[in-house]
């Protein structure tokens, strides 16, 4: 990947305008979104050339406008002031349903209706509600399968990572690393225990979480949170907030977290020592907080570097990708990140890749850093991920001067 941060700067001051371009549009997204999410699939399933008798067509009208209706209501209520959890799981499962069926009337039903003509079957009409039943039916398959991926203990991700300036003494050094566990109104407390469960069996030295533990605040998530405090790692647990900690009283979750076990690397950093080789463990608090309005708050990459030998590797944690330019900057060897979930619901990602450099996976930025994006352990508001798997990352770090360490 090319380094975002000469990009970015040699556009000049075009860049500046194409971003505040995109935040007006962004502000009439949550007006438009939900009637073309609604309204797309009620033509195309109901009123382009189907011809159902008037009860069918009055009824899934109905529906449609129900969902329309419905899904904003609940969301607010759910994720407003009222925090209502049981309309919170409403609103999120009738977004992601509507996402699903967006997708599928568009992409799906037109190809699938173009087959069909060319390949002569039937008449308008029955070519119509074949693509009806069609999308019906690949929507319903989606979102089981979705359900099930967003509720199963993630798969483990294994990957060695070639750092050039980490000292043999720490070849096969073992990170851990899960985020976005967003623990929130479906109660996932057993799902919690077992994912640290198969933390545990990794037998890592440095487990790390990225952010955006949960969807509430910490008292209220108390009871799913608290499986963290069973982690194991041989050297150290550590944790930086993610942008929804300052939705939900951000320092109640550092608090947290501390009593759990786990260290708060906000805007500071701690040594990893092994085999006579040091590593340099930092972490800053996530973009977010500066605009936060609590006071002091702000992601300080100079601070949580500060008193560190500059000729040591550094592994920084940073809850969003786009921390890369100023890492980059910095000369950071590894940056762990979290935020995208992957997309989380096909083909959301692209919408993701508008706002941040990577959505997943390993990518090369500047002279020599490094940025992992993990697609997250849990998942945000809809309880469904598409083509885009939670995981749980094991990266053992290798040196170039001992590269056949076991």
């Amino acid at each position: 990947m090319a380094d975002t941060s000469n990009t970015r700067s040699a556009a000049g001051e075009a860049p500046g305008a194409s971003r505040s371009g995109l935040q007006r549009l962004m502000r009439y997204i949550p007006l438009i979104a939900p009637l073309l999410l609604w309204s797309v699939p009620c033509c195309v399933l109901l009123y382009a050339g189907q011809h159902w008798p008037l009860p069918v067509a009055v009824s899934g009208t109905a529906l449609f406008a129900l969902g329309l209706a419905g899904m904003p209501l609940a969301m607010v209520r759910g994720h407003g002031r009222r925090q209502q959890d049981w309309a919170a799981i409403v609103g999120d499962t009738l977004l992601g349903g509507a996402w699903v069926l967006f997708t599928w009337s568009v992409l799906f039903g037109v190809l699938l209706r173009l087959a069909l003509t060319v390949a002569g079957v039937g008449d308008g009409q029955d070519r119509a509600r074949i693509v009806t039943w069609a999308v019906l039916g690949l929507t319903a398959v989606l979102l089981g399968w979705g359900y099930v991926e967003a509720r199963r203990v993630p798969r483990v991700r294994r990957l060695d990572v070639r750092l050039p300036r980490l000292g043999s003494g720490l070849d096969g050094t073992r990170v851990v690393l899960i985020t976005d566990t967003h623990y929130g109104p479906l109660d996932r407390a057993r799902w919690s225990a077992r994912v640290c469960e198969t933390v545990n069996s990794l037998e890592a030295d440095l487990v790390c979480h990225t952010g955006d533990i949960a969807d509430g605040t910490a008292e209220r998530r108390r009871a799913q949170a608290a499986p963290l405090g069973t982690v194991r790692a041989t050297r150290a647990r550590v944790y930086v907030t993610g942008n929804h900690e300052y939705y939900s009283e951000a320092q109640g979750w550092v608090d947290l977290m501390d009593s759990l076990g786990w260290e708060p690397l906000r805007n500071r950093h701690l040594l990893l020592e092994r085999g006579g080789d040091t590593l340099v463990v930092a972490g800053v608090d996530d973009v977010t907080a500066e605009s936060s309005g609590l006071a002091g708050l702000r992601a300080h990459l100079a601070g949580a570097l500060q008193g560190a030998d500059p000729d040591l590797p550094v592994l920084l944690l940073a809850h969003q990708p786009k921390f890369i330019d100023r890492a980059a900057a910095h000369g950071i060897d590894l940056q762990l990140s979290g935020h995208t979930h992957g997309g989380q619901i096909w083909p959301f990602h692209h919408l993701v890749r508008l706002d941040q450099p990577s959505v997943a996976g390993l990518s090369h930025h500047g002279a020599r850093t490094l940025l992992y994006t993990s697609r997250g352990t849990g998942f945000w508001g809809p309880p469904f991920r598409v083509f885009a798997p939670s995981e749980i990352t094991l990266l053992v770090l290798r040196s170039p001067q001992q590269s056949t360490s076991p």
